[in-house]
């Protein structure tokens, strides 16, 4: 084997770890496809003959070509009214396959993305290699061009906000279905006060329409008013379908075979005190809705 092989048979090894760095430095599971990619495009090009950990340096190539993606993403007027739900990992209910668990560890939840979402590109990549890849801060400093020192209490910020903004779900997975269920049930049947009984006095609503449907991206706030809108959803139960949306209780609502919408849910201790919803047709259009049926 020479080492062009070596290399292609080594990459394609990590080529799983790969996607889950970049998807939770991207959010988005296509760009995370692009910058794994990309990364290896580099990869193939370079000297590797003085590569001791291969595996590490895989994933500093992967992660220098992220940060480029965010700093890209930041320069650029293309989220509506600044609201961006991440891509959502659907699953059926009996489980992830292999490559979409890969991709879910560590519980990188639906809540925990919104989190990462709001953190710079220096803060975001500090946190991700550091926290959830054990990448030492001596590592991590010369991508952002700081010191190791820097890159710790860029890390340190970014960990404490998502302390302070990401909730535990609850750990019960009937329980969560239980809630989620209740909710459409009461949508459904249109009752204002059941749908306040099951969200969290300070549940926040996240909608991202994307580009074409910006009018309906929105962020609402507080149990009476995002019950007052969740009413609207009444007319959507008959079509919406059971599903794990990043690990946890959710639904795909399914139009005459085609997706219109998919909501996830955080749930914690028994309220649901986050509801993500993405209605992005060009974003929807890319799901592989074959993985819910049968």
């Amino acid at each position: 084997m020479d080492e062009q092989e070596f290399l292609t048979e080594r990459f394609e090894e990590q080529r799983s770890r790969l996607r889950a760095v970049a998807y939770r430095m991207l959010g988005s599971v296509s760009e995370a496809d692009d910058a794994v990619q990309d990364a290896w495009l580099r990869v193939s090009r370079a000297d590797t003959s003085g590569v001791e950990n291969l595996g590490g340096w895989l994933t500093t190539v992967v992660a220098r070509v992220c940060l480029n993606m965010l700093r890209a993403r930041a320069h650029r007027q293309e989220e509506p009214l600044g609201v961006r739900v991440p891509d959502l990992i659907i699953s059926p209910e009996s489980g992830a396959d292999p490559e979409r668990e890969v991709l879910l560890a560590d519980s990188v939840g639906l809540a925990l993305l919104v989190v990462l979402e709001t953190l710079t590109p220096a803060e975001r990549l500090a946190f991700v290699l550091h926290d959830m890849f054990a990448v030492p801060f001596e590592e991590i400093a010369p991508m952002i061009e700081r010191t190791p020192t820097a890159a710790r209490q860029l890390a340190s910020r970014a960990r404490r906000r998502v302390r302070g903004q990401a909730p535990d779900p609850d750990p019960d997975a009937s329980r969560r279905r239980e809630v989620v269920s209740a909710f459409f049930a009461a949508a459904h049947d249109g009752d204002f006060d059941a749908l306040v009984a099951v969200l969290h006095p300070d549940v926040v609503l996240r909608a991202d329409g994307g580009l074409t449907r910006a009018r309906h991206s929105v962020v609402l706030t507080g149990a009476n008013t995002v019950a007052g809108q969740a009413l609207t959803f009444g007319r959507l139960s008959p079509f919406a379908r059971p599903a794990l949306v990043n690990g946890a209780a959710g639904v795909v609502v399914v139009v005459q075979g085609r997706p219109v919408s998919v909501m996830g849910f955080t749930v914690t201790a028994g309220k649901i005190v986050a509801i993500d919803v993405l209605t992005d047709p060009e974003r929807l259009g890319r799901l592989d809705l074959s993985i819910l049926d049968g």
